[in-house]
């Protein structure tokens, strides 16, 4: 049930996957990358109906050639000294077993890197990179 504050109303991910009938991992993954505006507070993200509107209201993008994506690799590690185990994935499905096979998940993060450059693209929390793939 959204919550009201005042005349603002907040959308939870709980309240929009009843309402619109997307999955909690693809209106977080939007959150995250902006493509649906919200505010994170604690561990819970909110959306106003504003965004909600925007969001449907935004043209669409034109089907002109996109950028290649990069070539990538996942490195599972320690998060500190305790841990210094480290492995690295070439796919998310064997990212996802070498999580599952540690028996503590929340000593670990993963890298997500580009081959080509080298760089990190992003750093994932071991629950999060398991939450957001396996499904």
């Amino acid at each position: 049930m959204p919550k009201k504050i005042g005349s603002l109303t907040l959308y939870s991910i709980d309240d929009l996957n009843e309402m619109l009938g997307v999955s909690k991992m693809t209106l977080r993954a939007y959150l995250r990358e902006g493509r649906l505006k919200g505010k994170k507070l604690g561990v819970q993200w909110y959306v106003t109906e504003e965004a909600i509107k925007e969001y449907f209201n935004e043209p669409q993008k034109d089907s002109s050639p996109k950028k290649k994506s990069p070539k990538i690799k996942y490195i599972v590690q320690g998060v500190n000294d305790l841990v210094s185990e480290k492995e690295e994935c070439e796919s998310i499905a064997e990212t996802l077993e070498c999580l599952n096979n540690q028996a503590i998940i929340s000593l670990f993060q993963v890298e997500i890197i580009d081959i080509e450059t080298d760089e990190i693209i992003e750093l994932v929390k071991a629950r999060d990179f398991i939450e957001r793939y396996s499904n």
